[in-house]
């Protein structure tokens, strides 16, 4: 769960989130709360009220350790409401997060892309191109020689990377996105890194992809605006 967030956001000296980590990342939600089976973990954005700080970390302190990591966390309402005394809430994510196997299954229709072969990106999956980038991972699934669905590092620290995922929806439904997913992984192993997957408990495609890849989840998120 440390892992995750270090990608997911930057953090201050005092280790408060500040930003989602990427160029000109937007602000950090105000609070997050990681729960696993080993124990619960949280983070407070830097400008949290240190009253309200000290309150939701006592009410962290008070959850019991979570049992089934597959069922949707609880009632929400008590954080939501200590936030909102320093100021109205704007957004509540909640899903769960997963580690994607170094060894999935191996697909010559799937393949790394670099800036030597990004034409491949074309024209399906064109917006991405602004992603190749030295030690960025990307890898893509293709068909006729087309890259039809996408998995790329959107967050990265130097033990870890979340995957970003698509497929152009005239392609769905065929696999292409498990074959992507697993090249990526394989890649980011390759740099000694931790390939990491998360999604929220509302993307029915996501957590299909998950189950579809045996995904092995280690903690469920609360993120709060």
């Amino acid at each position: 769960m440390r892992l995750h967030v270090e990608a997911l956001f930057t953090r201050d000296g005092a280790g408060h989130l500040v930003a989602v980590n990427e160029p000109n990342g937007a602000a950090a939600p105000r609070f997050f709360l990681g729960r696993t089976a080993g124990g619960n973990a949280w983070w407070l954005r830097h400008d949290v009220d240190p009253a309200v700080g000290t309150e939701l970390v006592a009410l962290c302190e008070s959850q019991p350790t979570v049992v089934d990591l597959a069922a949707e966390p609880g009632d929400a309402a008590p954080f939501i409401a200590l936030l909102a005394r320093q100021a109205p809430v704007n957004r509540t994510w909640a899903g769960p997060a997963f580690r994607v196997p170094f060894d999935l299954p191996a697909s010559e229709n799937a393949v790394r892309v670099t800036a030597e072969n990004a034409m491949l990106l074309d024209p399906y999956l064109a917006d991405w191109r602004a992603d190749v980038a030295p030690g960025v991972p990307m890898a893509v699934a293709l068909e006729s020689g087309k890259a039809v669905s996408v998995c790329c590092s959107v967050r990265v620290s130097p033990q870890a990377h979340e995957a970003g995922v698509e497929t152009h929806p005239d392609f769905r439904g065929r696999g292409h996105a498990a074959r992507a997913v697993a090249k990526w992984a394989r890649v980011v192993g390759a740099m000694d890194c931790i390939p990491l997957y998360s999604t929220s408990w509302q993307n029915q495609a996501s957590l299909a992809l998950a189950r579809k890849l045996a995904l092995i989840q280690y903690g469920a998120d609360l993120h709060i605006t």
